[in-house]
């Protein structure tokens, strides 16, 4: 048997509550998790061994996970036996790359969830902007922004989304309204390689060239900054710019159709690896965890 395959002692002590309890919530509140970790953490014990261990809604076993739960009891009951004094084994270690605007805004919100349904996991998180050459060295899992045509990796898509202007509510009263898409013209766009303007200038029909002035930014969450302290309009993915959404400090530039019809980005986010990283438990159970929490 490959080491690679043997399930997370968590995912064990999980699926032995949850078959004893037959309750998610008591499990949870025994095993001092979320629910949501109690679910996550028996669904990667079935993909790890491949058999469903419950049939129905009530947490009744299937004949498998009868038959799996003996030899889970047995295991755990001999682990309990062995001397207290035994040496720990440490934790897995898992490093990330990932993008700064998509860590702060769509990451770290949710990565709490991830540290509680698998707490002997130590993950590393480092910045990386790939679209820019710069990278992150000898990560495990990389997060990259871009068409998705990757020769060097294996990559699955994470996260698509559409874009459209923003800008300061102070923004729009001073240089507003913008009823439609030529109300552009002559304002201070915002400029970054990682959006360029003519994706949607193309969309509404506009055959304005790319700017070539104005105040240029490298990160996103830096250009929804800029945009949020009133230097100008950005065209930021709606999904990053979620938190500036939320607080106020970015809004939508009108009511009308031209402004409340969103643009797909040419561009999406990419859960990215080497090959043979994923015969590593810990980087299957983060990827799937991850694509999980997109959804």
């Amino acid at each position: 048997m490959s080491i690679a395959r043997i399930p997370p002692i968590q995912c064990l002590l999980t699926f032995e509550a949850l078959a004893r309890l037959r309750s998610v919530t008591q499990t949870a509140e025994e095993l001092c998790v979320t629910p949501s970790a109690v679910s996550h953490r028996v669904k990667q014990l079935e993909q790890i061994i491949g058999t469903k261990l419950f049939g129905r809604a009530d947490f009744s076993l299937t004949t498998e996970g009868a038959a799996y739960l003996a030899h889970v009891r047995d295991g755990l009951s001999m682990l309990q036996k062995f001397p207290s004094s035994a040496t720990t084994p440490g934790k897995r270690k898992l490093r990330l790359a990932v993008t700064p605007t998509f860590a702060r805004a769509i990451l770290i919100p949710r990565l709490r969830q991830f540290t509680e349904a698998y707490p002997e996991i130590d993950l590393t998180l480092q910045i990386s902007i790939p679209l820019l050459d710069v990278v992150a060295e000898d990560a495990d899992l990389m997060i990259r922004f871009g068409t998705g045509r990757y020769a060097d990796v294996e990559h699955v898509c994470l996260l698509k989304d559409e874009v459209t202007p923003l800008a300061s509510p102070a923004f729009v009263r001073e240089h507003g309204p913008f009823d439609v898409a030529q109300d552009l013209e002559g304002e201070e766009l915002l400029r970054s390689p990682l959006e360029p303007w003519r994706t949607w200038f193309a969309a509404r029909g506009l055959d304005w060239p790319e700017p070539l002035e104005g105040s240029q930014f490298n990160d996103v969450g830096l250009m929804c900054d800029g945009a949020a302290a009133g230097m100008g309009i950005a065209l930021i993915r709606l999904k990053l710019a979620v938190p500036w959404l939320e607080n106020g400090s970015l809004v939508r530039l009108g009511t009308s159709d031209v402004f409340g019809t969103n643009v797909p980005s040419p561009h999406a986010h990419y859960l990215c690896w080497r090959t043979g990283m994923m015969e590593r438990w810990e980087c299957v159970a983060f990827a799937d965890w991850l694509r999980q929490s997109m959804v």
